[in-house]
């Protein structure tokens, strides 16, 4: 395919991702505007609304402020003050990021995967751009800047994966001059520091992996056992059958949000559930819960086994260790593998950090200034967990391998 016609296939696969992250919300708006409204309101609020709860689902700040006379109508102190909203949907964001995979693949497939990555990633951005501009409004606006970068982060670092992982795959006939590239490249790095980093990435993400998936379980299990309480909080709300469906959108993008926050309270630190709340496996302390459905599934009292979620995360890194060692034993051993596994908890730790940090962040006013968890304190308690774990695991695992070999002779 010559370079034009895959800029031009890298585009079209790029428009497909904005319009499937933005479609959803748009429906959405549009079954409200035309039930509720009946067809009669300005459509072109449907359009900033759609366009608002895309832009916070990849983490961009959006500033609230009502007009003096909702303000003062409301009676409420503060009322008038602007609220900038923080946390992240998520949701949007893993969508993203799946889709950019996919594209990258097909990129990649395409020929001249630089140039149709450099394509995709410049229309992108500038979708995200003419998605910015017309919401741009005094009564909720937008940062300009993290409208254009966050999105397009998300979508860049989904195509280089989706890209890596279709060009430099073994079985692939014949390898396109960006996979011959890497290739030697590769090929000149060290065998020791390849065999190295190669572990400590994969250990990191074997373990950051097990922790997300024990916590996706334990968060499944919470609403299904808080199921009854969760249908409480709906029919309080009044919503109707259309809000119920807007709520429920609104919370499938919140799950992923509520996997980290899981994650973090089996890590340890926990999360806060509003300003001056603490939810965590030593100790909770809640004051009003704010009325959304998903958040009766929170604990409200310490439960008295609450420590064993800390095995999770330790069991995870103990199992990424195993992994790891079987990786690059052989090539590593004693010291040097001992760092392996300290430099795969540490990066499995900033890795989880960074990911309670972005599922964090301000709801509104109030009590909903303060959601999710602490991304430093997650990200020590993980590395420090991780490290330990992965390295014991490693040990446990060379010494199984040793007891092995001491045993064949015998066997014969």
């Amino acid at each position: 395919m010559p370079r034009w016609l895959t800029a031009v296939f890298a585009a079209a696969e790029t428009l497909l991702v904005l319009a499937i992250g933005v479609g959803i919300p748009i429906v959405t708006a549009t079954l409200v505007w035309a039930a509720q409204y009946g067809f009669a309101a300005d459509y072109l609020v449907v359009w900033r609304v759609a366009a608002d709860v895309w832009l916070l689902g990849h983490g961009v700040d959006i500033t609230f402020r009502l007009d003096p006379e909702t303000a003062a109508g409301l009676g409420l102190p503060g009322a008038e003050l602007p609220v900038t909203v923080t946390i992240a949907l998520l949701g949007f964001a893993l969508l993203t990021f799946l889709l950019a995979i996919r594209a990258g693949r097909r990129v990649s497939e395409a020929g001249h995967p630089i140039v149709g990555g450099l394509s995709a990633v410049l229309v992108f951005a500038g979708g995200s751009l003419a998605i910015v501009l017309p919401v741009l409004d005094p009564a909720a606006r937008p940062s300009i800047v993290q409208g254009v970068l966050l999105p397009t982060l998300v979508f860049g670092a989904g195509l280089a994966v989706g890209m890596a992982t279709s060009s430099l795959r073994p079985e692939r006939e014949r390898p396109d001059r960006f996979a011959r590239a890497v290739g030697r490249l590769r090929e000149r790095i060290p065998l020791g520091l390849r065999v190295g980093v190669d572990g400590t990435v994969r250990g990191a993400l074997a373990a950051v992996a097990g922790v997300l998936a024990a916590s996706a379980v334990v968060t499944a299990l919470a609403l299904a056992i808080s199921f009854t309480s969760m249908i409480a909080l709906y029919e309080s709300l009044h919503g109707g059958i259309l809000g119920g469906a807007v709520l429920t959108v609104a919370q499938l993008a919140l799950l992923p949000n509520a996997v980290l926050w899981t994650a973090s309270w089996l890590i340890g630190p926990g999360f806060a559930a509003g300003t001056g709340s603490s939810v965590g496996p030593f100790g909770t302390v809640l004051g009003p819960v704010p009325p959304i459905p998903l958040f009766g599934a929170i604990p409200t009292e310490p439960s008295p086994v609450g420590w064993l979620g800390l095995l999770v995360p330790l069991a995870a890194g103990f199992a990424a260790g195993v992994l790891t060692h079987r990786r690059i034993r052989g090539v590593l051993r004693d010291w040097r593998a001992v760092l392996v596994g300290i430099g795969a908890g540490l990066l499995g730790g900033l890795v989880l950090g960074l990911l309670a940090a972005w599922s964090s962040g301000a709801g509104g006013p109030g009590r909903l200034a303060d959601l999710g968890p602490d991304g430093l304190q997650v990200g020590v308690w993980a590395a420090v967990q991780l490290s330990i774990a992965i390295v014991v695991g490693m040990l446990v695992d060379a010494q199984l391998e040793a007891f092995a070999r001491r045993r064949q002779p015998l066997s014969r």
